[in-house]
């Protein structure tokens, strides 16, 4: 297109700028070709004429569109220049406070100089897994992408970082090192991540020191390598250095400071372990006080110190050697204190008691005179001889320099080899990521030889990065085969030539340095004579000899040739070597292993020759050539890796936070290669659109017709329509390039046809909305204008009427006025008179009255005011007190909360912590309970009062009426006085009147008198009734106060109910993924030694570390404990983190305790063994009694049975209406059941006198048992009288006999019951005295008890406050303990008796089975030898017992077919919820009902360990969880149904009351189904998470319904990549699709209501936590169609849980904080009303989260704005007293504790039929 279209009124462009290198102007008038001119007005409002240049008709740069200003990808610009990227950088960075930006492939970082918190553990994870443009800029997406292409291609990666000092080149490298070793995992070695790390604080500490530009510059360049495995797990890392700046060791300059480890050291002097070092404070030496500047602002160095030490003890090395390490870092700085004097110009000497120099010596182990000898001398040696000679004071301090800079230079690389073999992995490392952290390009005032190393390192790098950035250019071209032209690019290979080549700078400077004499003088001539007129980049500058330019690509810099030799060939006096070597420290010692190396192969070599010295001075590299050869070495390895690029930029020199200097940043930004990767994409087509992308945005620029079913040709036609330069654009295979502008100029037609659309709308809509208004206006008009006429005609006529009646009320109104007026006058004539007259007398007696009331007044007056005084004083007091002591209630309640939440404390109470949770429970309830209590009372006493308060406000206003009467009485006193004294005036000679009248008033003050006293009296009742109601009020507040305080205490309770659940649960889920972890860790060394026994296998992959969520141990149960034991003893020790330490700690105390409980049950069987053999005797007395009871139910059992047959017989024959006829009388059938009828007859009354005969035995058998225990002492029975059964059974008339012996009998029988019930009367008797006297014990004790808080009370009265609370705690304490220990005394009495029953309980069922078999036998016996008769009775079938019997042998069988091998669907659809479970127990309770304890364990051990096999092999498949989650349930909650307590069997029927398990309690592992129930629901939750987290993101965010005019914004080189093609695109349906299948089949499988409920919850929180940090890290989603967007897709979550009946689970509120940022992208933001709003609206987000969501929020068409900096100032300040988290991402991770509610089920057992399917057809029914 013509520039003339571009460069038109209101265009905007650029104008170079001296202070801010570029300005912003806009066209006031249209350029046309040939002008020379342009009229442009600047942001300030000043008109300028911007000149063109003729010969070239170059044009200012235009700028971007406001929509494209502050793009996270500098490539998206359409205009893609210098003042560009500069804008851009700074919108992003001031304005939006975003430090990272993309260009292309390079990540621009800038140095905030504030910390900030994007870099948390929650950022991390946000990143994990995410394309690279999916998500704001980071050097976390940039680790990321490494991360992932090294995983993918099987490539090595490299990360270069870049920079100048102070640029944040160190924070990055660290950071992605961090990322690194927080996203792999190792699968080697432990703790290889945290060692990987723990190496950044040592080369910090050893490499890092402040400069005037940077507090933590690095003055070294380092590349680590960080090798993985092929799991992409850490193995190791290695680490190479560059260049140390040596020089600092022993010159700082002003402001600046030496390596940050001296000052860390001198700062810990005073610990007891470096006392020997005899350092002090870092001003005391030479090497640490030149800078005058020891101390950094907010950098504690003794803290530090700390860190330092604890990496050193990480990474393995030794405190031995660390504290070598410090002191050879102390001898250098005693070393930089000695003092060289001057004895003649070339003549030094050093004193011998030199107090730095002694202690330097002995901190080396050398001899201080040989030291100071060699300090001062240097040895000369020639062919034949050598000489010894003395030197100058200042080459001997130069010399000591050297020694202190060679010795510190030995100890970093020392330090870096052992950093390196702690690093170092035995496994064999397949890939590796290298992060370069090494300095930019440098120029200074002054640049010397560190400089020129550094700036030809930068050279070398901008040529890679140069080669790199074309060929992806390339590449990218190639891939969407569009035709393409070769792009220039700087090569900067002339400028390393310059530096490296033959006959270079480097080899000039070599061969100096190998000459005699060589100088920096004669070096530099020879450069001039060899370099300055065969190279163009080197220069000479025009006033120096002594200094030569070089033209680097950033920039021309001159170097001063002074120095370069010396540092060149960084040599040391050899004999002060010597003198190091022959000491005896050890670590000195290895710090030279490598000269003595050296030196012995150069002297093997030149052994012939005999100049050995010379030939070292030649073959010793100097610092130049190793240089070249380890930039050569690291060149090597970045051209064999991926590399990623990290430019990082400082914003200004003063350290400004968030402030940009736009010198520095375009001179930083042309130094780091930033512009040059914009030339270079600019040269090319930077604008990238897929077709799809650009036939969303661009639909509106399309008519109807021209649009296709094929996108790409739809997009192909309207371009050739909109640019007519084919030049301009490319059509690639999957997208459309663009060149520069190009973008620019479509935005342009795009907002111009919405803006000519806008207008039309608007006109349309103005045009209706006028013709409305005037239509309704009209009509109104006229309808006004009726209504008004007829109003006007109403009040004419209305006007007349009332002229007329005026007249008329006037006459009469002036006549009844003047009448009216007179008498007013007249009136208020005699009044005044009056009035004035009473008004004299009143003054008169008031004056009286006054004088002698007023004194009295004064008084209680002020008595009132000193007590009200003193009362408020005293409530003050109490409620200071009561503030007090609940302040320190707290803070101890808050240390013991601490001591109860300590590990060791966990531990203990860690084993009865269902116990306890169901103590806190009862106490809850109890105090609920009591809370009802005083609630009731309360309301009682309130009603008491209020009627109370009712009856004295009834008798206070009869008070008040009487005292009025009682005052209008007293007004009347005045009166009289009137009266007397006009009558004194009047009638002076009457005075028996006045007598009269005189006695009478005595009478009457009398009476007023005795009034006034009654008045005073009640009064004073009054208020001391009052005091007693504000007595009784303040106690019914204090009650109030008590009972708040309760329900506060109670919620809190509940509230630690809930944490410490929580809290258990996550212990729970770690110690077994540690289990699990410890596991898989033996099971991979059994694969290994089996491996290396049998040769290499193949093993399944699948087994991957992620499926350690589960653990097979069962920490409660003792088969599981003692495999777990075997495991330990025959582990081999493996180096295990410090929590399986812990782990196994717990586990060996959990074991003893174990064993413990099994040593006590061994003796309490023992002594129970020797009790049973005391007591068989009893027994057997007991047994028979009940044998014959049973015999005696089984004779009536039949008895009842015969008679019932008998009535059916009779019934039979009676009924004649029924089908089958009787048999007629005389028949043969009819004799038949005659005979029966007899004969069943007599076996009735047979059995008549067996049931006497076993009554009267139980009879006896009860005497003897009461007579042998201790209630039978005092009876005596002559037994002898009763006849055995023998006698009777030999009598020869049973008839007789059975006559007689039954009334005997019975009359024995009644007297052995009257003697059994005086002995329980009297046993009643002394169980009813003992109780009385329990009670006055307790009765005793409450009062002793009662006295002792009385004296306590008495005590603390005399005490001071302070001393008083405390001495109340301790006895509060004291007492609460005495109580526990009581309770937990009376608990284990509880528990012994409970295991002493059991016991017993066994033993006696044991025998009852015994004397069942043997009856069993007996009647099999008789049932053989009994007749057979005729008729047989037919017998109902036998009920089933809800019971399984299987046989020992066929549990495995019986969990193979029912858990390993079941498939959970066709269970799931075929049969019952839960049928598995049911079946489990089913046969759990055949083998309770066996009494084998031994099956019982077996069965639910191996029942738990085959569910956690299921769940381990497929932990990833969401039926198999869901199933095996709902059944883990199912058999809990059976455990409980069937446990016969109380709480649980009242849900029961009386059916299922039978099927009570009756000789096993298995509480214990209700606990630990509770806790595999938990695993379950957690892996079931991970495997929910895994399917949905695809979807959240780009269902709820990336997905718009509604696409074209609010489409997605440009976009650069790094395009979102959706994981879906286009035509799959996931949208919120999908995600409610998905939650649909969960929730179906989670109902299917019979899961508790309540815990789908708590599933959804934690699926919501998760989609909401997900999108929301996606929010809060992706600009281009936070625009005000994204908010409308997003609260759509809530509303549909919203309908989809009302569709199921969720909506009271949880979930909606869960969703609270992604609708309010919706709500927050679309609210408008410009006042401070709106700030407010938004403020009490945005409740459920933090300040950070509002902060960041205004920040990024980015319009995505021109006519909407952006938010301003004063309205998020305005925010933060209203925020800003806010008490809430200070992170910004939610913790999408969190899980929220589980509940498992009992749920019982209705199911009766014995109707569950065992289906074929199954294959358990070896079960049997019961």
């Amino acid at each position: 297109m013509a520039a003339s279209e571009l460069y038109s009124k209101y265009a905007r462009v650029w104008l170079p700028d001296a202070a801010e290198v570029w300005k912003s102007a806009e066209l006031i008038k249209d350029y046309t070709a040939g002008d020379l001119t342009l009229s442009l007005q600047l942001e300030d409002g000043t008109e300028v004429e911007y000149k063109i240049d003729p010969k070239t008709n170059k044009l200012p740069p235009l700028r971007n569109p406001n929509i494209l200003v502050g793009e996270n990808d500098l490539t998206s610009l359409s205009y893609l220049h210098e003042p560009a990227v500069l804008h851009n950088l700074k919108v992003r960075f001031i304005d939006s406070k975003l430090i990272y930006t993309y260009c292309g492939i390079v990540l621009v970082a800038i140095n905030p100089y504030e910390t900030l918190h994007i870099y948390e553990a929650d950022i991390i994870n946000a990143y994990s897994g995410q394309n690279m443009g999916d998500m704001d800029p980071h050097i976390f997406a940039v680790a990321e992408e490494a991360y992932k292409q090294m995983a993918r291609d099987e490539r090595n990666q490299s990360i270069i970082v870049s920079g100048e000092s102070g640029a944040g080149k160190t924070v990055s490298a660290k950071y992605a090192m961090r990322y690194f070793a927080t996203v792999s995992c190792s699968s080697g070695e432990a703790n290889v991540e945290e060692r990987v790390l723990a190496s950044s604080p040592i080369m910090e500490a050893l490499g890092n020191a402040k400069t005037t530009r940077n507090d933590n510059s690095s003055r070294f360049g380092k590349y680590i390598e960080i090798g993985f495995d092929k799991q992409h797990g850490i193995i190791g890392a290695n680490m190479r250095t560059y260049l140390l700046e040596k020089s600092r060791v022993v010159f700082q300059a002003h402001g600046e400071r030496n390596y940050h480890i001296f000052y860390q050291l001198c700062a810990s002097s005073h610990l007891p372990e470096f006392k020997p070092f005899k350092l002090g404070c870092a001003d005391d030496f030479h090497f640490t006080n030149q800078g005058h500047s020891p101390v950094i602002d907010g950098v504690d160095d003794a803290k530090e110190m700390c860190n330092t030490r604890r990496a050193f003890s990480l990474l393995g090395i030794s405190d031995c050697d660390q504290m070598e390490i410090y002191q050879i870092l102390a001898a250098i700085l005693h070393l930089s204190n000695v003092e060289v004097k001057d004895q003649s110009a070339d003549r030094s000497s050093i004193s011998p008691d030199d107090v730095h120099l002694m202690v330097f010596c002995e901190l080396m182990g050398v001899q201080c005179e040989e030291m100071a000898h060699w300090l001062c001398h240097r040895k000369l040696q020639t062919t034949t001889e050598t000489y010894v000679k003395s030197v100058s004071k200042i080459n001997a301090v130069n010399g000591r320099d050297a020694l202190a800079k060679h010795i510190y230079s030995r100890l970093f690389s020392w330090i870096v080899g052992s950093i390196n073999n702690a690093l170092k992995s035995a496994a064999k490392q397949h890939s590796f990521i290298g992060v370069l952290d090494i300095y930019g390009f440098e120029t200074f005032d002054v640049n010397s030889f560190e400089q020129f190393c550094i700036n030809y390192a930068n050279e070398k790098l901008q040529q890679q990065f140069n080669l790199h950035v074309f060929k992806l250019e390339q590449e990218e071209y190639m891939k969407e085969e569009i035709p393409w032209t070769l792009i220039d690019f700087y090569d900067n290979q002339p400028c390393i030539n310059l530096i490296e080549a033959k006959l270079g700078v480097l080899d000039l400077l070599d061969e100096e340095c190998r000459m005699p004499k060589g100088s920096d003088d004669t070096w530099a001539q020879k450069l001039y004579n060899t370099l300055l007129k065969q190279n163009a980049h080197f220069d000479k500058p025009r006033l120096s000899n002594r200094a030569f330019i070089i033209h680097h690509f950033a920039d021309k810099v001159e170097y001063q040739c002074e120095g370069f030799l010396e540092k060149n060939k960084d040599t040391v006096n050899e004999e002060q070597i010597n003198v190091l070597k022959k000491s005896k420290f050890d670590l000195l010692l290895k710090l030279f292993e490598d000269d003595e190396k050296a030196t012995s192969s150069a002297g093997k070599l030149t052994s012939i020759s005999g100049r050995a010295g010379q030939s070292q001075r030649d073959n010793k590299k100097t610092v130049g050539l190793q240089f070249r050869q380890s930039l050569h070495l690291l060149m090597g390895t970045l051209n064999a890796t991926t590399p990623h690029y990290v430019r990082c930029i400082k914003p200004n020199d003063h350290k400004a936070p968030f402030t940009l200097d736009p010198v520095r940043a375009v001179q930083q930004l042309r130094a780091c290669g930033v512009l040059e990767t914009i030339r270079i994409s600019a040269a090319g087509f930077p604008s990238r659109w897929t077709y799809q992308e650009f036939f969303s945005r661009y639909r509106v620029l399309m008519k109807q017709k021209d649009v296709l079913s094929d996108r790409k040709q739809t997009c192909k036609n309207i371009l050739e329509k909109l640019i007519k330069d084919q030049d301009k654009y490319q059509f690639g295979k999957n997208k459309i390039f663009f060149r520069a502008g190009q973008v620019a100029y479509l935005e342009k037609l795009r907002s111009d046809k919405l803006r000519v659309a806008c207008v039309r709308i608007q006109k349309t809509i103005r045009c209706w909305l006028a013709r409305k208004k005037y239509l309704r206006m009209k009509e109104s008009a006229i309808t006004i204008q009726r209504h008004v006429r007829g109003h006007q005609a109403r009040c004419y006529v209305k006007f007349l009427r009332r002229t007329r009646a005026a007249v008329v009320i006037q006459r009469n109104v002036r006549m009844w006025a003047n009448r009216r007026r007179y008498q007013q006058q007249r009136s208020a004539a005699i009044t005044i008179q009056c009035f004035l007259r009473a008004y004299m007398a009143r003054e008169q007696y008031y004056k009286l009255m006054f004088e002698q009331k007023a004194v009295v007044i004064q008084k209680w007056v002020k008595g009132w005011l000193t007590r009200q005084k003193y009362r408020r004083t005293m409530a003050a007091i109490v409620l200071l007190q009561s503030c007090v002591r609940r302040m320190r209630a707290k803070k101890e309640l808050k240390k013991l909360k601490v001591e109860a939440r300590s590990v060791e404390h966990f531990k203990k109470l860690n084993v009865g912590m269902e116990n306890k949770i169901m103590q806190l429970q009862h106490k809850i309830n109890e105090q609920q309970k009591e809370n009802r209590e005083l609630t009731e009372r309360l309301s009682a006493v309130e009603r008491t009062q209020t009627m109370e308060r009712e009856r004295q406000s009834r008798e206070i206003e009869n008070l008040r009426r009487s005292e009025q009467e009682t005052r209008a009485k007293v007004g009347t006193l005045p009166s009289l006085l009137e009266q007397l004294s006009f009558l004194q005036h009047e009638l002076e000679n009457t005075r028996k009147e006045k007598d009269d009248l005189e006695e009478q008033t005595k009478v009457y003050k009398e009476q007023t008198q005795q009034v006034v006293e009654e008045l005073n009296m009640k009064n004073s009742l009054l208020s001391s009734e009052k005091d007693e109601l504000n007595t009784v009020i303040l106690e019914q507040v204090r009650q109030l106060t008590e009972i708040k305080t309760n329900v506060e205490n109670t919620k809190q309770m509940e509230k630690d109910l809930g944490e410490e659940r929580s809290r258990y649960q996550n212990l729970l889920s770690e110690h077994l993924h540690l289990e699990e972890r410890h596991r898989d860790l033996k099971e991979q060394m059994d694969l290994s030694s089996s491996s290396r026994q049998f040769g290499h296998k193949r093993t399944d992959s699948n087994y991957s570390s992620n499926s350690s969520e589960f653990s097979q141990s069962l920490g409660s149960t003792d088969g599981e404990d003692s495999s777990i034991q075997t495991e330990d003893e025959t582990q081999p020790a493996v180096d295990l983190s410090v929590l399986l330490k812990l782990q196994r700690r717990v586990k060996e105390l959990e074991q003893d305790k174990q064993s413990l409980w099994q040593q006590l049950e061994k003796r309490e069987e023992a002594q129970l063994e020797k009790a049973k053999e005391v007591e068989e005797q009893r027994t057997v007395g007991r047994a028979e009694l009940d044998l014959e009871t049973l015999k005696r139910q089984e004779l009536e059992s039949e008895n009842k049975k015969l008679k019932q047959d008998l009535n059916e017989l009779r019934k039979s024959l009676t009924n004649e209406d029924s089908e089958l006829m009787p048999p007629a009388p005389g028949s043969l059938p009819y004799n038949i059941l005659l005979e029966q009828l007899s004969s069943s007859t007599e076996e009735l009354e047979m059995r008549k006198e067996e049931v006497l005969l076993l009554r009267s035995h139980m009879v006896r058998q009860e005497a003897l048992k009461h007579k042998d225990s201790a209630l039978g002492g005092s009876v005596k029975l002559d037994l002898s009288e009763i006849p055995s059964f023998q006698d009777v059974d030999r009598s020869p008339n049973i008839h007789t006999l059975n006559e007689d012996g039954e009334l005997w009998l019975a009359y024995e029988g009644l007297k052995e019951t009257n003697r059994l019930l005086e002995l329980q009367m009297q046993e009643q008797e002394r169980v009813h005295d003992e109780k009385c006297r329990k009670l006055l014990e307790e009765v005793k004790k409450l009062r002793d008890e009662k006295e002792q808080q009385q004296k306590l009370l008495v005590q603390s009265l005399h005490l001071p406050e302070d001393a008083r609370i405390e001495a109340g705690l301790k006895h509060e304490i004291t007492r609460l303990t005495s109580e526990n220990l009581e309770l937990m005394e009376q608990q284990e009495k509880q528990d012994k008796i409970i295991r002493k029953l059991k016991k017993q309980l066994k033993f006696y069922m044991k025998k009852v089975d015994d004397f069942e078999a043997a009856n069993q036998q007996s009647d099999k016996a008789s049932m053989i030898n009994a007749p057979v008769r005729a008729v047989q009775i037919t017998r109902k079938e036998k009920e089933f017992q809800g019971m399984l019997e299987y046989k020992e042998g066929d549990v495995s069988r019986l969990l193979k077919n029912l858990v390993i091998d079941l498939k959970p669907r066709g269970v799931a659809v075929s049969f019952i919820p839960g049928l598995p479970a049911y079946i489990l127990f089913m046969c759990l309770r055949y083998a309770d009902n066996v009494n084998d304890e031994q099956r019982v364990s077996n069965l639910l051990n191996t029942t738990i360990s085959s569910i956690k096999g299921v769940i381990k092999r497929r932990g990833n498949d969401v039926e198999v969880v869901s199933f095996w989650l709902a059944n883990t349930c199912r058999l809990r909650h059976c455990l409980k149904q069937y446990s016969g307590d109380e709480v649980f069997t009242t849900h029961n029927t009386a059916k299922q009351n039978e099927h009570c398990l009756t000789n096993f309690e298995l509480s214990e592992y209700q606990q630990v189904f509770g806790d595999l129930a938990i695993q379950i629901y957690r892996q079931l939750i991970k495997c929910f998470e895994d399917l949905l987290q695809p979807l959240i993101v780009a269902s709820m965010l990336e997905h718009e319904t509604i696409q074209g005019v609010l489409g997605s914004k440009p976009t650069g080189l790094r395009k979102r990549s959706s994981s879906f093609p286009e035509e799959e695109a996931v949208t919120v349906e999908v995600l409610l699709q998905r939650l649909g299948l969960f929730h179906t089949t989670m109902s299917q499988h019979g899961m508790d209501s309540d815990l789908i409920k708590q599933v959804v919850k934690q699926l919501f929180y998760i989609i909401c936590a997900v999108t929301l940090n996606h929010l809060l890290l992706r600009k281009d989603m936070c625009s005000w169609s994204k908010g409308l967007q997003i609260r759509y897709n809530v509303w549909q979550l919203e309908e989809w849980l009302a569709e199921r009946e969720l909506a009271d689970c949880g979930a909606k509120e869960t969703l609270e904080p992604l609708v309010q940022a919706a709500q927050l992208l679309q609210i408008k933001k410009k006042t401070e009303a709106d700030a407010q709003a938004i403020c009490t609206m945005c409740t459920a987000l933090t300040t950070e989260q509002i902060v960041k969501v205004l920040t990024l929020y980015t319009p995505v068409i021109e006519f909407e704005e952006r938010v301003s900096t004063t309205f998020i100032t305005t925010i933060k300040s209203l925020l800003k007293d806010r008490v809430e988290s200070s992170t910004l991402m939610m913790d999408a991770k969190k899980i929220f504790s589980v509940n498992l509610p009992f749920t019982p089920s209705s199911v009766a057992l014995e109707t569950i039929q065992i289906p074929a399917s199954l294959n358990l057809s070896f079960l049997t029914r019961i």
